[in-house]
């Protein structure tokens, strides 16, 4: 209904914004569209990576369903942060069940180094470049979108993070949010405040 929609929304949005602003809306529009398309492009990706690791690691370990296991826990993984500790617990619980509680140990392993080379070097270069969104606003946003919406709201809830910096950027009076979202780091708060000089005025008033 939206793809249906589109010209009628379009339309909607120009009407909201002043003939001048229309450059900028446009702009906005375009960059929200080149982002979430990118994002879905490095997630399946990325899942597509996780998921051969999951099963061939599965095979060697000789847990059941190791290649449908694998492409479960390859889509939990798409839920950042969270999803991959749910993804653990589903081949351990079955290694337990079936096997021994041994081989849970060796699924608890393999899930860790994946998690590594996921967390350390997938995200990294195919994922998080798409965003441009730090670590500690998307845990945020991941658990208050899995609050009101579950796990589809875990899904969007990043995408949907991104798009307001977007917008933010864009808008001077809310540029420092966007700034806040981003992940561009400083290099000290205290140099940018001057926190030191202050601490020095005050013992010499003390004094």
């Amino acid at each position: 209904m939206i793809l249906y929609y589109k010209p009628l929304l379009l339309e909607f949005i120009s009407q909201l914004f002043r003939p001048e602003q229309h450059e900028v809306v446009g702009e906005v529009l375009l960059e929200s569209k080149s982002l979430i398309q990118s994002y879905l492009v490095g997630l399946l990706l990325e899942a597509a990576l996780v998921a051969t690791l999951n099963s061939v690691g599965l095979l060697i370990i000789g847990v059941e369903y190791a290649i449908l296991i694998g492409i479960i826990g390859a889509l939990l993984n798409i839920i950042p942060y969270i999803g991959g500790l749910i993804a653990i617990t589903i081949p351990m619980l079955l290694a337990i069940a079936t096997d021994t509680p041994f081989d849970a140990v060796w699924v608890f392993i393999l899930y860790m180094i994946v998690q590594f080379i996921d967390n350390n070097f997938f995200v990294p270069t195919i994922v998080a470049r798409k965003v441009k969104v730090n670590a500690l606003v998307s845990i945020i946003v991941v658990l208050i979108g899995g609050a009101f919406w579950g796990f589809s709201g875990m899904f969007l809830s990043i995408p949907l993070i991104a798009i307001c910096k977007v917008i933010f950027d864009r808008v001077e009076l809310l540029s420092p949010f966007g700034f806040l979202i981003g992940d561009n780091q400083p290099d000290l708060g205290n140099e940018i405040f001057d926190f030191k000089s202050h601490l020095k005025k005050i013992k010499r008033k003390i004094k």
